[in-house]
């Protein structure tokens, strides 16, 4: 058994290759100390174990961001055994500057030429036997989306892989210093097989490799020599531009004696469809067309449909059968009231909602695998630029949508630590699926046949005040602010319905997870604090409760936004150990179990302008704890979490407070 590490660009389908090498032998985790996925899984193939880790998306080795950073570490530590690169056929050039620094660890490695039918499909052809020979390295074509070339892939990686047959002969007199170095650290502790990587990097004068390496005086200045040399070539000071040029012009060889393209290319399927899709006129129009289409099948017709379908099951066949199965075993009144009013009420109201939030997941899934998503933030880049912000942000505050903390912890890709931590604070702004439940209920009760349009409202109300408030921050907390915005727009790919269902329970994993836990546990606490008082007497009215004590002592903070109900202020409170606990909590508050139900109470509360400040203030004000925890590690303490916690609920009050008066002089 050994482990192996799969390394290559972002978009060159390494997930997907990971996902078809070890099929359901994963599991997700943590890198120790941070907030990086570490995903790891195992091939099983001929009576062979295969460990194998999923390393970020990366384009060199030098690393800017901390998801760089963390994949390096582990490609250089001892953990490692063997190296998969996965190459995009399609971008050869780019994609081999990575392959060069990970031929010059030295460690054993396969090269997996992916997307081998697309490049076919514009007949380019690639001669892997050529590309084998100046690389060094095994080269096998596959594609890991319709599982071709994977049989001899998988006898390579499994099998005895061999290190490259040869380092690089770098011109510019490059080659030549990586290998004098390489025999300057020979009196160090670093393996053999690595030195000319640990030599490039130390000529290159990479801080974090001067650092790792403990050089004597002798040595560094023997390594500071060589780097002085080569900078007196015409072909510039930087040192580590002048390694990528070097490496770069190697790489042109490369391709020139491997690849033969045809004389008059054809345009690509992603060039004819970009040039209607990322049109200067045409992109804003589809992109609202599409999120029109997706909000209206989640909330529209189908969306409703299945919803109905899960409240038959919950609240037509399993409450009244537990109900009287509880009866039937002589089980106490407080006992039956605590299941069938409080965690079926609780909990059934909030996987009710369900079908719509998988058809949401569904959707932001497709949309992720056909590579438009990235076009989203190309698009919204000029726009967001007039007020200061940048399309950079735009791509996990998209994520938001989803779930808020894997789009925090998507900012992590941002070399700009100030948009970095900006964009953390502007994410929570974005409608998570969490809130869905919240909008679907209140909209549905007030306001009926224009439910859709008023979730709608919110989710482009949320993107409005993202951008007001980058604007207020660009001006006063984060000023001075300004960074380029780099972005690779992957190639268009069908989505395989395999990965999307994938993607779309990954997203939905965790609603379902915390309705089974948190909002579970959540459901018990609230029904006991309703039905007891502050002496553990139990109540008389709802009023009396714990509950309905301190909800009526904090509900004047809400009163000025139109409702000041001691019930809607509990939710609110709730709503901070997950947004979808609001729900579960006015369901057991109200003593109803059926959403119909809730809806008609709800309906008598509730004033139009006053439910629209309501969700706008769910919309706005600071996210669950699980978001919040995940927002202080990222942003480096409590001051800075507890700022913007402040600064998202102070926002969401003031804007509730203007929505409740304006809406009640107009209407």
């Amino acid at each position: 058994m050994h482990t192996l590490a799969i390394i290559g660009n972002p978009n060159s389908g390494k997930t997907t290759l990971f996902n078809r090498l070890t099929g359901s032998n994963q599991h997700v985790g943590n890198w120790p100390g941070v907030t990086v996925d570490r995903k790891t899984g195992h091939i099983n193939y001929q009576g062979k174990r295969t460990d194998v880790v999923d390393l970020p998306g990366i384009y060199s080795l030098s690393p800017y961001t901390q998801e760089e950073i963390i994949a390096r570490e582990f490609v250089l530590s001892d953990e490692l055994d063997g190296i998969l690169n996965i190459v995009d056929a399609t971008n050869l050039e780019r994609n081999l500057y990575l392959t060069m620094q990970l031929i010059g660890l030295g460690l054993p490695m396969v090269i997996a030429l992916n997307f081998i039918d697309d490049v076919e499909s514009q007949d380019i052809h690639i001669d892997c036997n050529k590309l084998r020979e100046r690389l060094g390295v095994p080269v096998y074509p596959i594609s890991a989306r319709r599982g071709l070339g994977m049989d001899a892939l998988l006898e390579a990686v499994t099998g005895e892989m061999q290190p490259p047959t040869h380092q690089p002969a770098y011109l510019h007199g490059v080659g030549a210093a990586i290998r004098r170095g390489a025999e300057i650290l020979e009196q160090t502790n670093i393996r053999a097989c690595s030195r000319p990587f640990y030599a490039a990097k130390l000529l290159e004068d990479d801080p974090q490799i001067v650092s790792h390496v403990q050089l004597s005086l002798e040595q560094r200045q023997e390594m500071d020599d060589l780097a002085d040399a080569l900078s007196a070539h015409e072909i510039g000071h930087d040192h580590e531009m002048m390694f990528a040029d070097a490496v770069y012009d190697y790489i042109e060889g490369v391709v020139r004696d491997s690849v033969r393209k045809p004389a008059h290319p054809k345009l690509t399927p992603t060039e004819r469809i970009d040039k209607v899709v990322i049109n200067k006129w045409l992109a804003v129009p589809i992109f609202i067309a599409i999120m029109a289409l997706m909000f209206w099948t989640t909330f529209g017709p189908v969306g409703e449909w299945l919803k109905g379908i899960f409240e038959t099951l919950i609240q037509g066949k399993l409450s009244p059968w537990l109900e009287s199965a509880l009866l039937a075993a002589g089980a106490s009144d407080w006992v039956i009231g605590l299941v069938c009013d409080g965690i079926i009420g609780g909990v059934g109201g909030v996987v009710s909602f369900l079908p719509q939030i998988v058809l949401l997941f569904f959707f932001l899934s497709m949309l992720e695998d056909t590579g438009y998503l990235a076009r989203i933030a190309f698009i919204m880049d000029t726009l967001l630029r007039r007020i200061g912000l940048s399309g950079k942000s735009f791509v996990p505050m998209l994520m938001g949508f989803g779930c808020t903390t894997p789009a925090v912890m998507a900012a992590r890709t941002m070399e700009n630590e100030k948009d970095r931590r900006m964009t953390i604070m502007l994410t929570p702004f974005m409608s998570c699926g969490a809130k869905l439940p919240v909008y679907s209920l209140i909209a549905a009760a007030i306001f009926g046949a224009n439910a859709g349009l008023v979730i709608i409202s919110l989710y482009v109300f949320g993107i409005l005040m993202s951008i007001f408030a980058g604007f207020v921050l660009k001006k006063t907390v984060f000023r001075d602010v300004s960074s380029g915005f780099v972005l690779e727009l992957p190639p268009y790919r069908l989505p395989t319905f395999k990965g999307t269902v994938r993607g779309m329970w990954d997203k939905a994993r965790d609603f379902i997870t915390k309705a089974g836990t948190v909002i579970f546990l959540m459901s018990i606490v609230i029904w006991v604090l309703q039905n007891f008082t502050p002496t553990f007497a139990v109540a008389a009215s709802p009023e009396t409760s714990i509950l309905g004590v301190f909800g009526r002592f904090i509900a004047p903070i809400f009163a000025p936004l139109g409702f000041g109900e001691w019930q809607a202020s509990v939710s609110l409170l709730t709503g901070l150990v997950a947004k979808e606990a609001v729900v579960s909590t006015m369901s057991v508050l109200y003593g109803v179990s059926a959403s119909a139900d809730l809806s008609a109470i709800l309906s008598g509360v509730f004033s139009p302008v006053a439910a629209y400040a309501f969700l706008v203030f769910i919309l706005l004000y600071m996210p669950c704890m699980s978001a919040f925890a995940t927002i202080k590690r990222e942003l480096g303490g409590w001051r800075w979490a507890l700022g913007a916690a402040a600064f998202q609920t102070c926002l969401a009050w003031l804007t509730a407070f203007v929505v409740y008066h304006v809406g009640m002089l107009l209407f």
